[in-house]
């Protein structure tokens, strides 16, 4: 059961926004054990914090037109005052999306600070127009990039490569937190 919940912990950082694996991926290898009693391999961490999170960036993509739809369907001022504002920027940002492509929203995603992410990249995908595929691609590619960035990090804290002291590991660790009760 506490594995359970460990994975349930996981799966649910990744999916809030602004955290996404930026928070998960810290949690697995630093308060797993000491919140549930449960100690996991990191990669497995990993593998777990970054299928989450590209499935929320896919599920945000999905949903964005058929609520869209809806709206416009059943509220004409929707239709009338902001439809056609989406549309129009989709058109204005067309060159951008075809000269920047993928690599520009994966970019995007992939930088590990709040705010970007797979789920205000999926929102940005959608606004500008991509295609499912060129999103699908995106999406993965910049999850993964913010994961080895993360990774990476949790990795050299883990190893003592950081400081004690340091700026980057108070970012990471909070060691009231991890020492507490879990969520």
């Amino acid at each position: 059961m506490s594995l359970f919940l460990a994975i349930a912990t996981l799966v649910f950082f990744s999916f809030l926004p602004l955290l996404e694996l930026r928070a998960s991926i810290p949690i697995g290898f630093f308060a797993l054990n000491a919140w549930f009693g449960v100690s996991m391999d990191w990669w497995w961490v990993v593998l777990i914090c970054v299928a989450a999170n590209i499935l929320q960036g896919v599920v945000v993509f999905e949903i964005l037109l058929p609520i869209l739809e809806l709206f416009r369907r059943h509220w004409a001022w929707f239709a009338t005052k902001i439809w056609p504002h989406v549309e129009k920027r989709q058109q204005k940002l067309k060159p951008v999306v075809e000269r920047y492509g993928e690599w520009g929203l994966a970019i995007f995603i992939g930088i590990p600070l709040p705010g970007t992410g797979a789920l205000t990249g999926a929102v940005g995908a959608f606004l500008l127009g991509f295609e499912r595929r060129r999103f699908y691609v995106a999406n993965a590619a910049g999850v993964l990039l913010a994961a080895i960035a993360v990774t990476v990090i949790c990795l050299l804290i883990q190893e003592g490569a950081v400081a004690e002291d340091s700026l980057l590991r108070s970012l990471f660790l909070n060691e009231k937190l991890i020492e507490g009760s879990a969520p």
